[in-house]
Parts: structure tokens; C-alpha cells; sequence
């Protein structure tokens, strides 16, 4: 049986009480966290393996829809509001469903149905060629061939193509779940790199598009392993 990883993000904890219950009485749901505010949500999407989150519109400081401008990589969304005018907002954003406050049991169960047959769909189909990250709010698809390597540039990360350089607000954590294992390789804490655009390969060091970047020791057997060295 498929389970999706969920996360709650509402800032009333009565919402959240009642959310956990829900998510607890579904055989297709894990419940991985419940969060309070956007920036809690922000650090536990950083951690990657999310499927689902259910998300409040109305909170504090980071609303609903200013998470959903910051995440760069987001999962599917379940909008729950107390107010049926934050719904048309919300879909700009190609969320699943949306949910009004006090959630029905049913209605909520629909809403997770849908959501699973949407991830069926998506993870039976061969991997694509390429990775949709969000650049100026907008959605970029990225060619993996066009990637030369990607770079930790503090909260940000940074991704140098053939012909431009690209900064969004990622991890390397996140963005190794959803590279191809095949071909590319996190070498180091900052730097993922394509494993076909290694030039040269020195004891502690590799050089990617003119840029020498350091390899970890933890890191390096198993480059040695992918690129098939004798």
C-alpha cells in the first residue's frame, strides 16, 4: 500500500489537533510533522521526502501563499481555510484540492484520494530529462545534459549551466532526491556534480566547466565506483 509523507502547517492548534487525527485515521498517509508557522514548514520541506502538505492560508508573518512563492520544489498541497476566498489564490498555484474549515472526514478523505492517484500517476512514468525549479516565481525546466554541477551558496543554491548560472532557494539534500542517481553524485557538502561533465579527476580535486571543486574524503570511493575506475 502506497504512503504518502505528509506534513500540517497551520498556526491554530485546535486546526492542527484536528488535521493529525484525520491524517492518523488514513492507511495512506505517514504524517511526518505538524508546524506552526511557514518558516517551520520551510526548514522541514528542506529536508526533502515530503508527497503532501496540508496547508493553512491565514497565518502570522509567512502566509500560505508567501510559502508557496518561497519553496522553490513543492510537493502536492491540500489548501484548508476557514475563508472560501483564499480557494481562487490558491489554485493559481495548481494546489490539489482545497478544504474549508471545520474539515469534513470525507471530504477529507476525497481530497487525499486525489492527491494519491495524481502520485500514482507521476511515479509511474519513466524519469524525465529534466528538473522544474521555481526562478522569479516561475516555474524553469532544466535539462539535466545542461547542468554542469550545483552549488551550496548558503541558504541558496546555485546552478551553473552552459550558459548562465541560475540561484534558487533549495538544498543539495533535496535536489540529490530528485537528481538521477546515474548521473550525478554529491562529491562534497557544497557541490553536486554531473558525472559527464568531469574533465580531469586529481587526488583530492575534480575540475567541471573550468572550476576545480574539492571531493570529500567520505565522498570520493564512490565516485571512483560510478565513474568505473580500474
Amino acid at each position: 500500500m502506497t504512503k504518502l509523507n505528509c506534513i500540517i502547517v497551520d498556526d491554530d492548534l485546535m486546526a492542527r489537533k484536528s488535521l493529525e487525527r484525520l491524517c492518523l485515521k488514513s492507511d495512506n498517509l505517514n504524517l511526518v510533522a505538524t508546524c506552526e508557522n511557514g518558516e517551520q514548514a520551510l526548514d522541514t520541506l528542506q529536508e526533502g521526502d515530503i508527497d503532501l502538505v496540508f496547508l493553512d492560508m491565514e497565518m502570522p508573518e509567512l502566509s500560505g501563499i508567501d510559502l508557496l512563492d518561497a519553496c522553490p520544489v513543492m510537493p502536492q498541497v491540500v489548501v484548508i481555510s476557514g475563508e472560501e476566498k483564499y480557494a481562487y489564490d490558491a489554485f493559481q498555484y495548481q494546489v490539489a484540492d482545497y478544504l474549508k474549515k471545520p474539515i469534513n472526514y470525507i471530504r477529507f478523505k476525497a481530497a487525499v484520494e486525489k492527491v494519491l492517484a495524481t502520485y500514482t500517476i507521476q511515479h509511474s512514468i519513466e524519469p524525465e530529462d529534466a528538473i522544474f525549479i521555481k526562478v522569479d516565481g516561475r516555474y524553469v525546466r532544466i535539462q539535466f545534459s545542461d547542468i554542469f554541477y550545483i552549488e551550496n551558496v548558503g541558504d541558496y543554491v546555485q546552478f551553473h549551466l552552459t550558459k548562465k548560472a541560475l540561484i534558487v532557494y533549495s538544498t543539495l539534500k533535496s535536489l540529490a532526491d530528485r537528481l538521477p542517481k546515474d548521473k550525478f553524485l554529491k562529491i562534497h557538502r557544497s557541490y553536486i556534480v554531473n558525472l559527464d561533465k568531469i574533465v580531469d579527476i586529481e587526488e583530492n580535486t575534480l575540475v567541471v566547466k573550468d572550476k576545480v571543486i574539492p571531493i570529500s574524503r567520505a565522498n570520493k570511493p564512490q565516485l571512483m565506483k560510478k565513474l568505473n575506475f580500474l
